[in-house]
């Protein structure tokens, strides 16, 4: 199969998954579950970029809303356009992660990890809480893992 072809079907495969996951996000409560039974919700967040088009005539357009509307992002959905970066927020308990996901390879970058708060945690909490984060990296890795396993088997 053609190497450019195959790049190709990953980025129109990236660009459904995160257009479905906007579409889900935005109309559902929606709870992921570990392994551990703790759950995390999920949502796209201030920042998403859609793009629509072949060739030359790619037509990419941003937006950047503090308030998350989100406007003109999602006029560009019903005009055709798909999610090809989005800014992520998953919350679990008190913490929050936020990062931008890119939907050509799911690269990640801008990670925000939850603060710390030193002075009213015990070492015990403290260990707790690195553990806790672990999981769900892991988890989340084991997911995006998968998910391109499964792309790279398909092409």
């Amino acid at each position: 199969m053609d190497l450019s072809l195959v790049e190709r079907e990953n980025v129109l495969l990236g660009q459904d998954f995160l257009t479905w996951l906007w579409y889900k996000t935005d109309n559902d409560n929606v709870l992921f579950q570990l392994e551990d039974k703790r759950t995390f919700s999920l949502q796209m967040e201030q920042k998403v970029s859609v793009q629509g088009g072949d060739g030359e005539g790619v037509e990419t357009a941003t937006v950047s809303s503090p308030r998350g509307e989100l406007t003109e992002a999602k006029t560009g959905l019903r005009t055709g356009k798909k999610v090809n970066k989005a800014q992520l927020l998953f919350t679990m308990d008190q913490d929050e992660w936020l990062m931008q996901v890119n939907s050509k390879d799911f690269g990640l970058s801008g990670l925000k990890t939850p603060k710390i708060r030193q002075k009213t945690m015990t070492e015990t909490t403290r260990i707790q809480k690195s553990s806790k984060k672990c999981s769900f990296w892991n988890a989340a890795s084991k997911c995006l893992t998968s998910s391109s396993r499964s792309s790279s088997t398909s092409a």
